[in-house]
């Protein structure tokens, strides 16, 4: 995705100080030296608070500044590899170094990959090994088994659902990159394409929780209010979401990405969240999209 600045409208918004008058009661026999002593120091202070006032106004001095973009939509070429590198070691939390400058920067991408139909090849093999094996370390048995089995059936295929975007992009750019893959989806459909055949989506989340609800409840089952999702839009995959389980990456962070987090002073711990979401149930995630993304 590209993004180019349409315009900027730039607001100014100054909050000023307000200065108290203090009214002087009349002292009954007071000398004239004593009275002019007093004006002085009424000027003075008269003076300074000025003086307090000015610096108030440039200290509190405020600009809200409003920049108007496009985002361009494209498909995924060679082109963009630099770019979604880049996104997705923030899900990785690995940093690379690169000395290539990417002209088009990519502010955002989403995939799908049909882990089934793409059984037997590395990639697909260590998705699900690395979410069988965090399952196995944080989760009872049940539930273990219960996604083995899920990915390990061939007659109701899994797809992999990758999305991200750059921190500071606003989750709005979601909803249009969200319903152009649902439209990509039924013409895989149509056509008998392998993404067009999942019954299940499997995403793995960047979130965040307490870190005294971490150790208190010291497994891989979070409460959603126990959670704060770095993509505040992916929240609605997990209402919907049939299995789901999270994983701490505390100890492998070794980018700005990881170290410690904190919200309202309370520590948080960075987790992975892994969510499989039943096909069906898309489109009520779809509708909490326009519910809450719609410009």
């Amino acid at each position: 995705m590209r993004v180019e600045e349409e315009g900027r409208n730039k607001q100014t918004n100054k909050q000023r100080s307000m200065a108290t008058g203090v009214k002087r009661r009349k002292a009954e026999g007071p000398s004239k030296s004593r009275l002019v002593e007093e004006e002085e120091e009424d000027t003075d202070d008269q003076e300074s608070d000025s003086e307090l006032e000015s610096d108030g106004e440039e200290d509190e001095e405020e600009i809200n500044e409003e920049v108007n973009i496009e985002f361009e939509a494209h498909t995924i070429s060679d082109s963009d590899k630099n770019g979604i590198q880049k996104l997705l070691q923030q899900q990785t939390e690995v940093t690379e170094e690169s000395d290539d400058d990417d002209d088009d920067e990519v502010f955002g991408f989403i995939s799908l990959l049909n882990l089934t139909e793409r059984k037997g090849t590395e990639c697909a093999e260590q998705i699900k090994e690395l979410v069988l094996s965090q399952c196995e370390k944080n989760c009872e048995q049940n539930l273990v088994e219960q996604l083995d089995k899920l990915l390990s059936d061939t007659t109701k295929p899994v797809g992999f659902l990758l999305s991200e975007r750059f921190i500071n992009v606003p989750p709005q750019i979601a909803l249009p990159m969200h319903q152009q893959l649902q439209k990509e989806i039924a013409e895989a459909q149509r056509t008998n394409k392998p993404c067009g055949k999942c019954y299940f989506y499997l995403l793995i989340s960047k979130t965040y929780t307490n870190e005294k609800n971490a150790k208190k409840r010291g497994s891989g089952i979070h409460q959603k209010a126990e959670l704060m999702f770095s993509n505040a839009e992916e929240e609605f995959f997990y209402e919907q979401s049939g299995l789901k389980f999270s994983y701490s990456v505390e100890e492998e962070s070794d980018s700005c990405l990881g170290g410690r987090w904190s919200f309202e002073d309370t520590p948080m711990k960075p987790l992975r969240t892994v969510m499989v979401v039943p096909a069906d149930r898309m489109s009520a995630v779809m509708e909490k999209f326009k519910e809450y993304l719609s410009v």
